[in-house]
């Protein structure tokens, strides 16, 4: 069933209230976060499995006897998947293994993929940078210091925030270091657009940086560390700290245009549909605010906490995104929940009201109704006499 908007209606749509489309068990403990693309999700299970399922045909595809603790990356129908001594590229279409070469680093974050690029940062500081077709390594680029937060590709630089304190931008195709600006603590993941950086640091403050010059075009104190990844629009910047707050400035200026208090301690970054801000937490369930005003804009439950950030999927026979939520239970067995948006309102149960008092019934008298009067003044009118 559509849901249908009138003409001259100019209400923004909002993501929540939420109705569970359907429920996928995986029977299995995670043992990093999945992948996404846009219709398929690749969950990396306990008992060396990876599990590829179609989102929308809600099915699965196939299961690749393939061991990782290390969230995969996917992109132009291939998967890359980090495993104890090597790095694999699987199709994403059969499971079948594309390429694999040897790899004996431990990672400090997850990969990042960017075009033709595979971008992997060790924990002995090491960046190196592959061809994604046949993982052939183009450049290594040491810098001194183990990554905080994947690597960011826009343009031709990719920037990554460092334990020291540091956020370096390195030339895409030379891994040369462009330049290097000091932060006041560990820098947290980057979302690079415009021409700007934006990041959260555990020196509490939230961060606007020049990409082409590293320099500080604004920064914003907050209560407590920046977690995750921001997501921006048109106007705002939204973000989430650890003093349980969820913030909107201005993307330009840094001018703070609101902020709500959270009822749960945020795990992960906030995400964003039209005018709906999602955020998750330690605590079970989903909760939604007005990204114009800040307004509490609904919640659902999960059954379990969740084991991985919600995920966005376009369902092109649904009116709305479908919000992905992964939980797993207290035995650690994982599932995924496929929410989207109800499109008749939520009935809510009546309920009597409180401290009821007995009102006796009134005892009308009868009434004596006579005889009806004419109305008063009436006129005689004369019949009309024809000519």
């Amino acid at each position: 069933m559509k849901q249908t908007r009138s003409a001259d209606d100019r209400t923004p749509l909002q993501l929540f209230p939420l109705a569970v489309v359907w429920t996928l068990p995986l029977n299995n403990a995670l043992t990093a976060a999945p992948a996404f693309d846009e219709t398929r999700g690749f969950f990396p299970l306990d008992n060396s499995q990876l599990a590829a399922y179609d989102l929308i045909g809600r099915k699965r595809l196939w299961i690749a006897p393939i061991a990782t603790t290390v969230e995969p990356v996917v992109g132009d129908g291939v998967v890359y998947i980090v495993e104890s001594e090597s790095i694999a590229a699987l199709s994403a279409h059969s499971g079948d293994v594309v390429w694999r070469v040897p790899f004996r680093e431990m990672l400090a974050v997850p990969p990042t993929l960017a075009g033709d690029l595979l971008i992997t940062a060790a924990t002995s500081g090491e960046v190196t940078c592959r061809n994604a077709r046949d993982g052939a390594v183009l450049w290594h680029q040491q810098l001194g210091a183990a990554a905080n937060a994947p690597p960011t590709v826009s343009g031709n630089r990719i920037f990554l925030p460092t334990t020291d304190s540091l956020v370096h931008a390195l030339g895409r195709d030379t891994g040369l270091v462009q330049w290097k600006r000091p932060l006041g603590g560990w820098g947290n993941d980057i979302l690079a657009t415009e021409g700007r950086l934006y990041l959260g640091s555990r020196d509490r403050y939230f961060y606007c940086l020049n990409a082409a010059t590293g320099d500080v075009e604004w920064r914003w104190p907050t209560g407590a560390n920046v977690i995750g990844l921001p997501v921006v629009d048109e106007q705002s910047v939204y973000f989430v700290s650890l003093d349980n707050v969820l913030r909107a400035l201005n993307k330009s200026s840094g001018v703070q245009r609101w902020k709500s208090p959270l009822p749960l301690r945020p795990s992960t970054g906030p995400l964003k549909w039209s005018h709906t801000v999602v955020v998750a937490g330690a605590a079970p369930g989903l909760k939604a605010y007005d990204a114009r005003d800040g307004k509490a804009a609904g919640q659902s439950a999960t059954t379990n906490e969740l084991s991985a950030p919600p995920h966005l999927v376009a369902d092109p026979s649904l009116p709305f995104p479908i919000l992905l939520a992964v939980t797993s239970d207290i035995t650690g067995q994982a599932s995924v929940t496929a929410y989207s948006r109800t499109v008749d309102p939520e009935i809510v149960p009546l309920a009597p009201l409180p401290n009821p008092a007995d009102v006796p019934a009134a005892v009308v008298p009868p009434r004596d109704l006579g005889e009806i009067s004419p109305l008063p003044n009436l006129s005689r009118v004369s019949p009309a006499t024809g000519p």
